[in-house]
């Protein structure tokens, strides 16, 4: 009876001695999972405050689809290009420099075809890339129009507009050759001015730009093929990049 008793009295200890490790492991386990969550939440505020801080900085909502669109209207922009100058004889000014053909008069080329499809082609790559972009700011509620947008904006601009002077002299001196280097140099200026601004990425593509737009003025035979390459090819493969990246997964989720 007496080592009965004193096997049970062992048993029951063994019991509770095994009960409490349990509880201590458990314990111990909330205490670290506790720190644990609480040496993340420095982290998170940190990364929470970096998108603050990039948000208030830099324009971030640019769509990837935005630069695929614009690429399509530019392809699509440069093939009927293509047929017009193909079928037109007074146009040898747009595949060389001072081949001693009188060229278009600047007055000529504003009602020519060409600058019908330019214009064209660029509304079209506007309003789409507009449209994608306005559509993944309301999605992330953002607002497009803010101080990093009016600075993106503007930084964009003074290139542009410099080129687009620049150009018109071209024009005005018959060296239509230039046109199509021109336009991917000075667009070319102006991405990479707007790196600061935006997703920084865009600065890569504005170097290309500025590389073809520099290749081209060593053959300005193929102008509009550089032109496509420039802002068809790379903006379809920059937007698909750009949308693998930042808006995929939200696709997805």
């Amino acid at each position: 009876m007496y080592f009965y008793n004193t096997g049970r009295h062992f048993e029951i200890n063994v019991l509770t001695k095994k009960n409490l490790a349990e509880k201590n492991f458990i314990s111990y386990f909330e205490l670290q999972s506790a720190f644990m969550s609480d040496q993340n939440h420095p982290l998170e505020t940190l990364h929470d405050i970096k998108q603050m801080m990039e948000r208030s900085s830099r324009f971030i909502s640019l769509s990837g689809l935005s630069g695929v669109a614009a690429g399509i209207c530019a392809l699509v922009g440069a093939w009927f290009a293509g047929d017009v100058i193909n079928n037109t004889s007074r146009l040898n000014g747009f595949k060389a420099i001072d081949r001693g053909d009188e060229g278009l008069s600047i007055r000529e080329y504003m009602g020519h075809p060409l600058m019908r499809i330019a214009i064209f082609t660029f509304l079209a790559a506007f309003i789409l890339a507009f449209t994608f972009t306005y559509l993944r700011s309301r999605k992330n509620n953002v607002p497009i129009w803010g101080t990093a947008s009016r600075r993106l904006l503007v930084n964009v601009c003074i290139p542009l507009i410099a080129g687009g002077l620049y150009l018109l002299k071209l024009m005005q001196a018959g060296s239509f050759g230039l046109i199509a280097p021109g336009c991917l140099i000075f667009y070319g200026l102006a991405l990479v001015n707007a790196g600061k601004y935006t997703l920084s990425e865009v600065r890569y593509l504005g170097y290309c730009q500025l590389l073809i737009g520099l290749i081209n003025l060593a053959n300005p035979r193929y102008g509009l093929y550089f032109w496509a390459l420039g802002f068809g090819v790379l903006h379809i493969i920059y937007g698909a990049a750009m949308w693998w990246k930042y808006e995929r997964n939200n696709t997805e989720a």
